[in-house]
């Protein structure tokens, strides 16, 4: 299940973030005080999603087991393997309360403190267990279209997306109207298009990975940061994925696809290859114990 639009944020060589600390240890158990999991609503209906609320609150709302491991293992969705049908269509509702705040990580240094205690939840409520393993599966290289030439969308990026600067554009107000959109620092996924801004090529292709299905890497040469608006035709949004009241967006006939907007646009294609990729593998998992 694909994200609509999400704003991904990665970590540089620059220090961290003021109030972030580092990730804690993910070999240290960490615990919800209280936890509460329910099936869904068995037509799948409503609106889904995975939330953190003040004051160490936690819910998920119409979520499958299968995001619930990928969320708090930080997986792609190809990484995951031999988790059983149910796994991937069974939903719940799951309220749980951390003890105290836990204060944001350092981003890039793992694991959160609410993905740790989900991984505890998983393993006490659902039986969850897995082990890491490294497989030799198919893969995609994001390469040039043509050697040493970028698409004309795609240019250098001149901007300072360290997070001193990041903290002072948050301090200003949007540029007025007709002066442009504000500067992305990472990449922002929207219907039918993603702006990319800052950051190096490996960080876009990470980002593609689930809407291919497999490990893409960055194999064009292309050092530096990049900025980029690429626009494509829209998938559909996923059941769920929308509001009963929102329609879906209206389909652009003359949209280019994905794959075509990658080459005419960005000056870049995928070339399928094999290569090795960790993957998580479930030994075994059993539906949830009531509450």
């Amino acid at each position: 299940m694909r994200v609509i639009a999400l704003l991904v944020l990665a970590a540089q060589s620059f220090s961290a973030p003021a109030g972030t600390v580092p990730a804690p240890d993910p070999n240290v158990p960490l615990y919800f005080e209280a936890a509460s999991v329910k099936p869904s609503d068995p037509s799948g209906a409503g609106p889904m999603g995975i939330r953190r609320q003040p004051g160490g609150r936690f819910n998920t709302l119409n979520i499958p087991l299968k995001l619930l491991i990928i969320f708090s293992y930080q997986l792609q969705d190809h990484q995951l393997v031999n988790l059983p049908d149910w796994g991937a269509t069974e939903r719940y509702d799951i309220v749980a309360k951390f003890a105290g705040d836990p204060p944001p990580i350092i981003p890039g240094s793992g694991a959160d403190h609410m993905m740790l205690a989900m991984r505890t939840l998983l393993g006490d409520r659902f039986k969850l267990k897995v082990h890491k393993e490294t497989r030799q599966l198919n893969i995609y290289n994001l390469v040039l279209a043509t050697p040493g030439k970028p698409g004309a969308a795609m240019k250098q990026s001149g901007d300072d997306c360290s997070p001193e600067k990041l903290a002072v554009r948050r301090g200003q107000p949007p540029p007025p109207p007709g002066q442009g959109p504000a500067v992305v620092c990472g990449l922002l996924n929207q219907i039918g298009r993603i702006r990319f801004g800052g950051f190096p090529l490996s960080l876009f292709a990470t980002n593609i990975a689930n809407r291919m299905g497999r490990a893409v890497y960055d194999r064009t040469g292309l050092t530096g940061n990049w900025d980029f608006t690429m626009t494509f035709a829209a998938d559909p949004p996923p059941p769920g994925a929308l509001p009963p009241s929102v329609p879906p967006p209206t389909a652009d006939p003359d949209a280019p696809t994905f794959v075509t907007a990658l080459r005419e646009q960005l000056g870049l294609k995928l070339e399928s290859a094999k290569g090795p990729v960790e993957v998580l593998v479930v030994d075994s998992v059993e539906r949830p114990t009531p509450d």
